[in-house]
């Protein structure tokens, strides 16, 4: 759930989307033929939906206008906390394509947020929030509009969740689309990165967000400070679990993947961190599976960055007109996979369109895959051959990493330039290729590796050399050296012990030029998106020999393969009374970004700071949040960087101002995390209520 930092203003997203073409070679895009119909066409209803315990949870369903009293319509569920009052507008411009197709769709507040009651649930994907989503689909598909078939779809948490609910089979829910989300909580979300501790601004923000009262009515009373404001923070709880194991199985795919036997539809993007669950469950779930990878973030591809977009909802209509309805739409004759090869662009994180092009292919794992292996070599090049013995060393700086792209980058967004970051790492590079080499898939470093301290981390990236230099960042992966064995029993490393560290990097297209070259880079930071170790140290990678360093791409032979046509993104609808408003802090990306980077080579000090901010205008009022967030690090002394953020959300209503903010102090030495947060809600300025929060933690080989 990457820094999805507007959640809790419900920021309408009411850009118009033009309907141009991808600009994909040999891949038309399709315009929508389908005349908008009138704006009065939809209604939307506020209804409670009471839970077996007598808690309700607050929804608001969207219908067509003109349904018959006769008339039965399947119901697709958005089940998320991310407060449906405030998020209107987004909700109805989503929505609006799925009802004007002959669907209702219901926006529910999860208990405990928003405008549903109860306590804040326990932490996130919690048996609760699960059980409560199976009451909504059973009352959903008894509703006198509905034809008795529930179908869920989300991005991010309402991705996961669908796939949770998917997992537990209620007899109403025929089938899923899951958006951007993952089947492994642990390696792939935002807590543990590859194994490894981050604190990230989404873990942040979500602390006000659980704190809100419902809008519009924003109820202060000792009911909504026990149910709310007191509840203790997430981020201790997370940040407890510094091993796999049964917390994070309870929800996550990957143990139980013939759990699902409904038919599921997944979404990612290449510049998304949880594309890596796309190929896997292609290859293992049993149920009918169909899958889409763009070239997009963290976003719903008809809004998508970087473009090409594509209207994704018109894909979901005829999953859901096959799987809720009964019509043959033609979607599971087509190939499972459809997915955009990108071919080279420069690394500019500002880019604003990828090259590339779309074809099908039949699922996964592809059949034509053809595995070639190159080796690190003395002289740093990267060959096919297996070199002789010999081994270069790294000095651990545990500062490194925001010049790849840092805390945003999570494996996924369109990072800068890697060749700072390529200056404090192990560089190998092949010659300038002879021909252009497709590859599709995860690569593999396999590393012969060592390290002076007990604890150590190993990120391993996969880049492309243009000849003019330029170095753009393909695939990449860390590996926690104690979870070399297994994430769920780690193991401190032996000190000057020789390991073979196995990094499945993550799941990536590209084509390098002609021309061009290959670099796979090594280093032992990648801060801030990783916590440090906390040892200084020096590491060995050791070439050649029985077992050699190398590593492993999924080349991909061309082959003559059908293309899909997409239809360009329809025109987004708006919703009057709701606006945004420009904030100094934004970000261009909608995720907390770098305002401030500061080397002091003399100290050995390093200072990140990141900030971000954004506004709405609501029909009862407005409402704006801003985030600060500085991570400091030295690099003589690993076990000590610290994290401090201030967080601020305020609602200015007819008769008052209401302020929430969110203190935080996060820090380490050699033994322990050390946590501090307070909370405070102010009323035209003035405090009503202030609560803090001390946590030692002791570290689990992070």
């Amino acid at each position: 759930m990457r820094s999805r930092m507007t959640f809790h203003l419900g920021a309408s997203v009411t850009a118009c989307v033009l309907c141009l073409p991808l600009g994909c070679v040999g891949n038309p895009v399709i315009a929508d033929e389908t005349l908008p119909p009138a704006a009065d066409d939809i209604e939307r209803r506020e209804v409670w939906i009471a839970m077996p315990d007598g808690v309700r949870l607050a929804a608001d369903l969207y219908l067509p206008t003109e349904i018959q009293p006769a008339e039965r319509l399947p119901v697709l569920l958005e089940y998320i906390p991310y407060r449906k009052t405030e998020s209107r507008s987004s909700t109805y411009s989503l929505a609006s394509y799925f009802v004007r197709r002959g669907y209702v769709v219901a926006r529910v507040d999860i208990r405990g947020s928003g405008s549903s009651e109860g306590r804040v649930i326990e932490y996130e994907y919690c048996d609760q929030e699960q059980t409560d989503a199976e009451a909504v689909i059973d009352w959903l598909s008894k509703q006198p509009f509905s034809n008795g078939n529930v179908g869920m779809f989300g991005i991010s948490w309402g991705g996961f969740n669908s796939i949770h609910l998917a997992m537990r089979n209620p007899p109403a829910l025929k089938a899923i689309i899951a958006v951007m989300a993952t089947d492994d909580l642990f390696e792939d979300d935002v807590r543990y990165i590859d194994g490894q501790m981050h604190v990230d601004a989404y873990e942040l923000g979500v602390d006000i967000a659980n704190a809100l009262p419902g809008a519009p009515e924003f109820v202060i009373d000792e009911k909504y400070f026990r149910e709310r404001f007191d509840t203790p923070p997430w981020l201790p709880i997370y940040k407890r679990q510094q091993r796999d194991g049964p917390f994070w199985d309870r929800a996550s795919l990957n143990a139980h993947y013939d759990s699902i036997k409904i038919p599921t539809f997944v979404i990612g993007g290449w510049y998304d961190a949880y594309r890596d669950s796309v190929p896997r469950m292609l290859e293992h779930l049993e149920a009918p599976v169909k899958a889409i990878v763009g070239p997009w973030a963290h976003a719903y591809p008809h809004q998508s960055y970087p473009k090409p977009a594509i209207e994704w909802r018109h894909e979901a209509v005829r999953w859901f007109d096959h799987w809720l309805k009964g019509h043959d739409t033609g979607i599971m004759e087509e190939p499972r996979f459809a997915v955009f090869v990108r071919d080279w662009h420069p690394p500019d994180p500002n880019l604003e369109e990828i090259p590339g092009e779309w074809r099908f292919e039949e699922g996964w794992p592809l059949e034509r895959t053809q595995y070639q292996t190159f080796h690190p070599q003395p002289d740093h090049s990267l060959t096919a051959s297996t070199p002789g013995k010999d081994t270069h060393e790294l000095r651990y700086i545990p500062t490194v990493g925001m010049e790849a792209g840092g805390t945003v980058l999570w494996w996924g967004e369109v990072v800068p330039d890697q060749r700072p970051v390529d200056a404090f790492s192990l560089v190998y590079d092949t010659a300038p290729l002879e021909e252009d080499l497709e590859i599709l898939g995860m690569p593999k470093a396999l590393l012969h590796a060592s390290a002076t301290a007990p604890l150590a981390h190993w990120f391993v990236r996969l880049s492309d050399v243009a000849p003019d230099g330029t170095v753009t960042l393909v695939a990449g992966a860390g590996l926690n050296g104690a979870h070399r064995e297994s994430a769920e029993k780690p193991k401190p490393l032996e000190p000057g012990r020789v390991y073979d560290l196995e990094v499945d990097m993550h799941f990536t297209s590209w084509v390098f030029p002609k021309g061009h070259s290959i670099r796979l880079a090594v280093n032992n930071a990648q801060w801030p998106m990783a916590w440090p170790t906390p040892y200084p140290m020096t590491t060995s990678l050791h070439l050649g020999g029985e077992n050699p360093t190398r590593v492993v791409l999924p080349v991909v032979p061309h082959a003559d393969r059908p293309r899909p046509s997409f239809l360009a993104p329809a025109e987004a609808q708006v919703l009057p009374g709701y606006r945004s408003i420009e904030s100094e802090l934004a970000s261009p990306s909608g995720y907390a970004e770098v305002s401030t980077l500061e080397r002091n080579p003399r100290h050995e000090t390093t200072k990140v700071v990141l900030t971000n901010g954004a506004g709405s205008e609501y029909p009862w009022g407005s409402g704006s949040y801003s985030e600060v967030i500085t991570y400091e690090g030295q690099d003589d002394h690993p076990d000590t960087p610290s994290l401090s953020s201030e967080y601020e959300t305020t609602f200015r209503l007819e008769d008052r101002l209401l302020t929430w903010q969110g203190i935080l102090s996060f820090k380490s030495d050699q033994e322990n995390f050390y946590y501090t947060y307070t909370r405070r809600l102010l009323k035209d300025g003035e405090l009503v209520r202030e609560k803090t929060w001390d946590e030692v933690i002791e570290r689990d080989h992070q």
